[in-house]
């Protein structure tokens, strides 16, 4: 059930009749927590948009820390960047225009499932103070165009598998990440928001930078302005990959084709990294020095999955030379199909869209050979040996 905050009765019959009959009203704020000690079941307040600002942020500060599975939705007239950046700060789900009654209704239906998640997970606690993490997975490759965000976003629909399991895809891409775009997303919120909550990062905020895609798939999507790379930094990316392992079973990272300060981040907290290349020289030289950069980095060897892409091409190579001169085994090949850009103009994974196609075959086998046998990481590598990676890495740069 639904408590529906607003003194107007024009505006909270408005809001009702998008939420459902079932939604009880209250005038006041004051009143809210009261309700709540007194309704366990209740885990949605929407705030209609003649109430205060200040006194629904101050509200959704509270419950933060007094009811944290509680989701405050927040509906105004008028949204802007103000409302936006203070909302978020104060644990505020999502805001939404008080004209959208779809998104409203969807915000709800959100600020739900995430608190049956968030109570779930407490459950889970109680009993087993061992809570399992989220297996991380990054996905890299040192040349662009090697299908990277296309296999990211396939293998977080894979593991997904319609809502069977809780996965989010990170775009780390900051610059240019296409995730969004490759499954046809209008985010509202990016990474580059996470920036103003650095120091107060929770489930509730992450959750409130989320868009879904379908069923147990959400995104967390890089900055719309490549500028705003610049802004976040490696502390953030670590602490959100830290939250989010607490949030879902799978957590899928696209990254850009190099090795940045909060790619090695990636690396450090996963627990499965997919290297991929096509069947080209520059591919897999770039592939080459990226094994030979993650061992000189002491990166595990059993971590590194390995994956060619368009691997039937016929330009004179095949997968037996490449592993010969890798000295790596090939984890799995993808077969090269005009469905999977086809699929991807769809917004909709190959994965989905033709789960019998011979590259949706391929993606899932992978999946359940390389990907769901492995258990989630003890925890995060040491900081001080993630700072001497780093370094290590910058003196490499400068003198290649």
């Amino acid at each position: 059930m639904t408590l529906i905050v607003d003194h107007d009765h024009a505006s909270a019959a408005s809001l009702r009749s998008s939420l459902g009959p079932e939604s009880v009203v209250l005038p006041t704020v004051d009143v809210v927590e009261k309700h709540l000690r007194d309704h366990e079941t209740e885990h949605v307040v929407v705030v209609g948009p003649n109430i205060a600002t200040e006194s629904a942020l101050a509200l959704a500060e509270r419950l933060r820390v007094s009811r944290p599975h509680v989701g405050v939705v927040l509906v105004r007239q008028r949204v802007d960047a103000k409302v936006l950046t203070e909302a978020l700060r104060s644990g505020v789900r999502e805001v939404v225009s008080a004209r959208e009654f779809t998104a409203i209704n969807q915000a709800a239906r959100n600020a739900e499932e995430l608190a049956q998640r968030m109570l779930a997970v407490s459950g889970d606690e109680h009993e087993d103070a061992e809570h399992k993490r989220a297996t991380l997975i990054t996905v890299f490759s040192a040349k662009g165009g090697c299908g990277k965000t296309t296999m990211a976003t396939n293998l977080g629909a894979a593991l997904a598998d319609n809502g069977r399991r809780e996965v989010c895809i990170v775009d780390l891409d900051l610059a240019f990440g296409d995730v969004a775009i490759a499954l046809q997303l209008f985010p509202t919120h990016t990474i580059s928001d996470a920036v103003a909550l650095e120091e107060t990062l929770d489930p509730s905020a992450v959750a409130s930078l989320l868009t879904q895609h379908s069923p147990g798939l959400r995104v967390l999507s890089a900055p719309v302005e490549p500028g705003l790379a610049e802004s976040i930094p490696v502390t953030l990316v670590s602490r959100l990959l830290d939250v989010m392992s607490d949030m879902f079973d799978y957590v899928i990272i696209d990254t850009p084709p190099a090795f940045t300060d909060q790619v090695l981040a990636a690396f450090d907290m996963s627990d499965v990294a997919v290297l991929l290349a096509t069947l080209d020289i520059p591919a897999l030289k770039n592939l080459k020095l990226s094994l030979e950069t993650l061992d000189l980095l002491n990166y595990p060897k059993e971590k590194v999955r390995l994956i060619l892409n368009r691997a039937d091409s016929k330009v004179g190579l095949d997968a037996g030379e490449v592993e010969k001169t890798l000295r790596a085994p090939i984890s799995a090949l993808i077969p090269s199909s005009r469905a999977v850009p086809a699929a991807t103009n769809r917004g909709v994974p190959i994965v989905k869209d033709q789960p019998n196609h011979p590259v949706s075959e391929a993606i899932t086998g992978f999946v359940e050979q390389h990907i769901l046998p492995v258990s989630a990481a003890a925890g995060a590598i040491p900081a001080q040996l993630r700072a001497d990676r780093r370094g290590l890495l910058r003196r490499i740069a400068r003198h290649s």
